[in-house]
């Protein structure tokens, strides 16, 4: 029997994150297949150098104070937190003066360290003695196993122990989401470029597979392991792909949609929705260039936009906060819950999607699984997702995506190739299948070649 064991690490000890990698690694756990004759499929953690079989990847209930929430609430403080203060620095007098900036700085460092390190780090703790028992045990590992690095797995520091597994018997799989940190690092912090690249080394020279999130992907990971170890080395291995599904799993049907969204969405006048982190690459500036374009000619369209504040936005933030139009035509929300998200997505006009560059894209699944049409930039892997069912607008010119904003409003009409009604796509357990039988495949394919070659 062949045993995946799939890990989860980063969402184990994050359990209230919510982007797309952690949506992505909750639903596959979700959803693994169930034991069989031929295989077994078990979400593992990497803690303190050892490997745990998890049992719950949610925290368990709490008992009096929930601090799974509480840590969350005070990490979204941090990050707001710090993007004010990265915004002061750029007015008087912090930008007329050294000093001043250093001194912003630091009492906001000692802040930060007294008010939400420590606070944040005491909670993890906590949580880790609580609860560690109840949601992981030890697990043994055996020759044959097959290790899924499914997880963002590029901060947790698990090298040593992936390497003794390898040592023992043990397959390593890696499940590649993008390249962006390689291929536009102009997008990425300087610290997250290089550990990723030390990362990507490393699963280059450890790696047995690599399992991407599109094709597109698939072709760029093959290309850069080519140029890191050879052809020759890279032949050795073996890529291939899977889809992401579209359920939301977080919603909670308890849970009251926002009232301002519900009643943003609730007027007459269409609303285009962008849902993602609020980062450079997501290219909401464009965005708000085409809308401006659109509204400058008479457009009563509004753009609404959902995602929780990321990095380098700064200038984009005030630019939206200062913005003549903000709670008329254009609306910003950070904290929505699934429940609010899934209400947008079934009440907006359609979704639109200006991204230089993605691994997937997993709104544009999301919002057309639910009727919801979707506009996208012009990008190989868009259309590879949404082939003749979206439409496409150019980057270098926001007036393509004004055109087509002011065209649905006036006609009515989504201008596809074809109708989104004959659109289907993969459930979050169709993908984990998918996962599970290509890897399998590769797994049993490559034992196959070895025998044949020592026979």
């Amino acid at each position: 029997m062949t045993r995946l064991l799939v890990d989860c690490t980063y969402v184990y000890d994050h359990p209230s994150d919510n982007s797309g990698i952690q949506r992505v690694v909750r639903n596959v756990i979700r959803e693994l297949p169930a034991k069989d004759q031929q295989r077994e499929c078990i979400p593992v953690v990497m803690l303190q150098g050892e490997l745990y079989e998890v049992k719950s990847l949610a925290p368990l209930p709490a008992k009096g104070l929930d601090l799974a929430g509480l840590r969350a609430k005070l990490q979204q403080f941090a990050n707001l937190f710090w993007l004010r203060q990265r915004t002061l620095e750029r007015r008087r007098p912090f930008s007329q003066s050294v000093w001043a900036r250093r001194l912003l700085y630091w009492g906001c460092r000692l802040f930060a360290v007294a008010c939400l390190s420590i606070p944040i780090r005491l909670i993890d703790r906590v949580l880790t003695r609580e609860q560690a028992p109840a949601r992981s045990v030890p697990l043994q590992h055996r020759a044959g196993d097959q290790l899924v690095l499914l997880d963002s797995s590029w901060h947790s520091g698990f090298f040593p122990l992936a390497e003794r597994l390898k040592r023992d018997g043990v397959g390593i799989i890696s499940v590649i989401y993008d390249l962006i940190p390689l291929t536009h690092p102009q997008f990425c912090d300087a610290g997250l470029v290089k550990v990723f690249n030390h990362w990507f080394d490393w699963i280059a020279r450890t790696a047995d597979g690599y399992m991407a999130i599109s094709t597109t992907i698939r072709d760029q990971v093959r290309e850069e392991l080519v140029r890191r170890i050879g052809a020759q080395q890279a032949q050795e291995r073996w890529f291939d792909y899977f889809h992401l599904g579209s359920e939301l799993d977080l919603v909670d049907p308890n849970l009251k949609v926002d009232q301002d969204l519900q009643r943003m969405l609730e007027k007459p006048e269409p609303v285009f929705l962008m849902v993602s982190t609020i980062e450079p690459r997501k290219n909401h500036a464009y965005l708000l260039d085409a809308f401006e374009r659109a509204w400058a000619s008479g457009s009563r369209a509004r753009l609404c936009i959902v995602g929780k504040i990321g990095w380098k936005c700064e200038a984009l933030i005030e630019r939206i906060e200062r913005h003549p139009q903000l709670n008329k035509r254009l609306f910003m929300f950070n904290n929505l819950s699934d429940r609010s998200l899934e209400h947008a997505y079934q009440h907006a006009t359609a979704l639109v999607f200006p991204s230089y560059v993605e691994g997937f894209g997993l709104p544009l699944v999301e919002a057309m699984q639910r009727g919801l049409p979707a506009m996208g930039s012009d990008i190989e892997v868009f259309r590879e997702i949404g082939g003749d069912f979206m439409v496409y607008f150019d980057l270098d010119d926001p007036q393509s995506l004004a055109d087509l904003v002011t065209g649905m409003e006036l006609s009515g009409i989504f201008p596809a190739a074809r109708p989104l009604n004959q659109w289907q796509w993969l459930s979050w357990r169709q993908a984990s299948e998918q996962l599970v039988e290509r890897i399998e495949h590769h797994v049993t394919t490559t034992a196959s070649d070895r025998e044949a070659v020592c026979g």
